[in-house]
């Protein structure tokens, strides 16, 4: 039985949107380069200074979970209160008494109304549990030490006009539309939860989130020593949404939750988002206010076994204990320094298996059948290389202080989508390495001959219209067969639901959902590709005894010949990836993602071509190929985008327009 949707309370206080101009700067597309990099590493070598081991101990969680109960019990609202660490494993989660079990993934549309109609991941009935843990993991995967956001700021910047607001429709979808549909739980590239939190592979990250990221309020990050840790998710009101309008300030009981909880592990102020600006408007990080929480409540034996206990969340905790976090950067985190026989670059970090092997190995494609001469070990390399090494050059979008250098994750696939190498700065935000890689599948899926055909062939019956609506779009009757390369920006274009981007009464994209049934949680094709594994996973979480946990492969289109998806961790719809070429002809893609949209289009535009001119044998798709060649016939003939690089975007030079031409 479904559960009434809580009501929010809400005071309508006016919000000025603060307008804040960005820095400017300059660059060449080439290596090299000096510059004076800041933060200042411990060495001349390096660019980047590594994170402090900081984790959580178990006293620490147990006190973040007794204030944020204690907040809970004052405003006589019980919750669910999940807390994880930097990588994603859950240290404890924490049932009050009479807190809801269940909770309603939002079914108010676009239009704000509540919709009928289940459509996408809308109106799905779901433990609550799901949320409060997925709030957590959004928190502690956005923020890193240049950057605190919550799932208040993750709201901001996934809807359909930025900022979300009544008096905004007309403005383009937030810098980060899809990036909720990332860490899926059938993600091949998120680690597992291991039984008795034992063993030497037990905590290795980065995890899966059960929703993949969260926009509802709720969900705040953890730090220590100007570090980030992990995060906290309350879980409430049994209504998992989005903040439609960031005009008014809500008094949302989960928010204080969490903001109780994080008291003496709250970010720097001046790295919070409500400190850094986006295309001129100030992002948000909580409408909940210190000055507004009750006497903070400390003690976790208080608490424990009176006022709620812990339980166990299937495929995430086993309830038995609150546990220590493991420290960013160990070998047992999951995420290491690179050693110099995996990477040249000093600054470079890797995944790892927990028992010291890297999970990503530069390696060749394995896709030689379909493309003739695969990717090369070597050529690989040389775009990572170079991709990383623009990173080290270019202006942060999102880091403070100003003049930070950008930091990202980075992912080479083959044509199959196979991982052929992965890489990362060492404060880059977690979030970015499933969503690198979702973005090189992506570009290298659309991309492809075979995308069309594998599109026809899902097993969902709903996916093959949107092969057909994307023809009638185009007005063309043989689009995605591999005619056209497509970046993610490109697709990004097509999965909006008004064409062109934020135009109000324009028809949506023929990837998206009409703006009628369109929500964060309904986006068209993108839900549509997973929603069967999401359903799944929901059930083997809700504990039924029959129930199996959903395979680490995504999407029901067919498996390539060795026998894997091409887009096994679901496909993304905002920019930072392009895809491979050889001689006009598709071997691969690079996807990036973690500091801004255009640095992330940049890295990848020039890491490709830098590094096709490096080994003289690969680069970007021939111009005359490229999506931004199409223009689409509906409404007044708008052109596709390809890439869109800043005009000064780094640090040691001041050229300008450093990806035109290429």
């Amino acid at each position: 039985m479904r559960m009434p949707l809580a009501l929010r309370q809400t005071t309508a206080v006016a919000l000025a949107l603060s307008l804040t101009l960005s820095g400017c700067g300059g660059g060449d597309s080439g290596s090299g380069g000096t510059f004076t990099p800041t933060p200042t590493p411990t060495s001349s070598s390096r660019f980047f200074a590594d994170p402090a081991q900081e984790a959580l101990t178990v006293a620490e969680v147990q006190q973040i979970i007794a204030q944020a109960v204690g907040e809970a019990k004052a405003l006589n609202y019980p919750a669910i209160i999940a807390v994880v660490d930097r990588v994603g494993n859950v240290l404890a989660v924490f049932r009050m008494n009479g807190a809801a079990t269940r909770m309603i993934i939002s079914p108010r549309t676009a239009t704000g109304e509540i919709s009928p109609r289940e459509v996408d991941a809308q109106g799905l009935e779901v433990e609550a549990t799901m949320g409060a843990i997925s709030k957590a993991v959004t928190a502690a995967y956005l923020s890193s030490s240049g950057n605190a956001f919550s799932t208040r700021t993750a709201s901001m910047i996934v809807q359909e006009h930025f900022p979300p607001a009544p008096n905004t429709p007309g403005l383009e979808s937030g810098p980060l539309f899809g990036v909720q549909f990332s860490q899926l739980p059938c993600s091949d590239l998120s680690a597992r939860f291991a039984a008795g939190n034992a063993g030497s592979a037990a905590f290795i990250g980065p995890k899966r989130a059960p929703l993949g990221l969260a926009a509802d309020p709720g969900g705040l990050p953890l730090y220590k020593n100007g570090v980030v840790v992990g995060g906290i998710g309350i879980m409430a009101d049994g209504d998992y949404a989005y903040d439609p309008d960031v005009t008014d300030v809500d008094g949302d009981p989960e928010e204080f939750m969490a903001l109780a909880g994080i008291q003496g592990f709250a970010p720097p102020a001046e790295i919070r988002a409500d400190r850094i600006p986006v295309d001129g408007s100030t992002l948000r990080f909580a409408d909940a206010r210190v000055e507004g929480l009750h006497p903070l409540q400390t003690s976790f034996s208080a608490i424990n076994n009176t006022a709620g206990t812990l339980i166990p969340v299937r495929g995430y905790y086993d309830g038995t204990a609150v546990l220590a976090g493991t420290p960013y950067g160990t070998e047992a985190s999951g995420i290491r320094r690179a050693t110099p026989s995996e990477f040249s670059l000093a600054d470079a970090y890797v995944l790892s298996n927990g028992s010291g092997a890297n999970r990503y190995p530069i390696k060749g494609g394995t896709d030689s059948a379909a493309v003739g001469t695969a990717l090369t070990a070597a050529e690989v390399r040389a775009v990572l290389e170079e991709a990383f090494t623009i990173m080290t050059r270019a202006r942060a979008q999102i880091r403070r202080p100003l003049d930070s250098r950008a930091q990202v994750s980075i992912s080479v696939v083959d044509t199959y989508g196979e991982v052929l190498g992965l890489v990362r700065g060492p404060d880059a935000p977690i979030f970015g390495i499933d969503v690198s890689l979702q973005k090189a599948r992506t570009a290298a899926f659309f991309s492809n001959p075979v995308a069309a055909e594998q599109l026809l062939a899902n097993t969902d019956a709903e996916i093959p219209a949107f092969v057909q609506r994307t023809r009638d779009f185009l007005g063309d009757q043989t689009a995605l067969t591999g005619k056209i390369a497509f970046a993610d920006r490109s697709g990004g274009n097509l999965s909006r639901p008004f064409f062109p981007d934020g135009e109000v009464g324009r028809p949506h994209g023929p990837l998206s959902r009409p703006i009628t049934d369109f929500s964060p949680l309904a986006t068209g094709l993108q839900i549509a590709l997973v929603k069967a594994n999401l359903l799944q996973h929901a059930v083997f979480v809700e504990g039924s005894l029959n129930a199996r946990d959903v395979v680490q492969r995504c999407t029901a289109v067919p498996d390539t010949p060795t026998g894997k998806k091409r887009i096994a961790n679901g496909i993304q719809i905002f920019p930072g990836s392009v895809p491979i070429y050889r001689n006009g002809k598709l071997v691969g893609a690079i996807g990036i993602s973690g500091d801004g949209i255009d640095q992330d289009d940049m890295i990848a535009f020039l890491g490709t071509h830098n590094g096709g001119a490096k080994v003289g044998t690969i680069g970007n798709a021939p111009k005359e190929i490229r999506a931004d060649t199409i223009v689409v016939p509906v409404g007044q003939g708008v052109r596709l985008r390809y890439v869109n690089c800043p005009f000064a975007p780094f640090l040691d030079t001041t050229d300008q327009n450093v990806c035109e031409g290429k």
